[in-house]
């Protein structure tokens, strides 16, 4: 695996950047006039994230930085770590308005550890939408368990695998078209928009994706020394990633408008590093 999807990818988030900062669903305005605002993705969390006041964490694929921000807002001391340094310039400049004590790096996942000084956290949080850009399950697993200091914990909201393999172009059912498990060649996509209301068109269209099925997710952080400590999948998630067959609701979330019981969208999954890891 070459590193060319690195730079396809890094375009296309350093190209999404200003978009997503000026779009109604990252509601950097809400950030700016309200101290205590939210996003709808941790808000969503909060059940299962518990109290993190005072806890030292890493929020990997950061992006522009609004989950880092109200993660910092629940009590966490927050880095964010990110490979567009567009998304990083617009995560930093939320931090300079707020007037939050928070730290971004510029780096991919796989060098998280030697980028971050070898950093132990007692928190690692990876947001909705991450995993897909990874080529390799096992080597974010070990990542995570380099940055998480013994007894640290894991907090994920991923996209379902089951969700990732169903073809978006299909509005009147459900239909596999794309792989469940991870593949070593990546799925080539080219998209001129993205996943907010805009009226922009991106020149770096072209991105590579791949998908991990749960079983190879939970392998992998049982092999870098993880415990599972909570699984729960979601009928919701916060994007319409199946247009014509999905409906708006509370909380910015998207549910199938009809038999959500037949498909999981999203799932959030709770591990921490064994306390006798070396």
């Amino acid at each position: 695996m070459t590193d060319d999807y690195l730079l396809l990818n890094k375009a296309n988030w350093d190209e999404r950047a200003p978009v997503h900062a000026a779009a109604r669903e990252y509601a950097v305005h809400r950030f700016l006039a309200e101290p205590d605002f939210l996003s709808d993705v941790v808000r969503f969390d909060l059940p299962l994230l518990g109290d993190i006041s005072g806890l030292r964490g890493v929020h990997l694929q950061c992006h522009i930085g609004t989950d880092t921000l109200s993660l910092s807002r629940l009590g966490a001391h927050m880095t964010g770590l990110d490979f567009s340094a567009a998304s990083l310039a617009r995560a930093r400049s939320l931090a300079e308005k707020t007037s939050t004590d928070l730290t971004f790096v510029e780096s991919d996942v796989y060098n998280a550890v030697s980028a971050l000084g070898g950093a132990q956290f007692d928190l690692v949080y990876t947001g909705i939408g991450a995993l897909c850009w990874l080529p390799s399950i096992d080597r974010w697993a070990r990542t995570v368990a380099g940055l998480l200091r013994p007894g640290g914990r894991l907090f994920m909201r991923e996209s379902h695998p089951v969700l990732w393999a169903l073809d978006e172009n299909h509005t009147d059912r459900l239909v596999v078209g794309y792989p469940y498990f991870e593949t070593p060649e990546p799925m080539v996509f080219s998209d001129g928009g993205t996943y907010v209301e805009t009226d922009a068109e991106f020149v770096q269209t072209t991105t590579h994706e791949w998908n991990h099925g749960l079983g190879e997710i939970l392998t992998a952080l049982l092999d870098a020394g993880l415990t599972v400590t909570g699984f729960t999948e979601h009928r919701s998630v916060p994007w319409e990633a199946l247009p014509g067959q999905m409906t708006l609701g509370t909380g910015g979330e998207w549910q199938l408008t009809e038999h959500q019981e037949r498909c999981p969208l999203s799932y959030t999954l709770l591990a921490t590093r064994d306390a006798g890891a070396s």
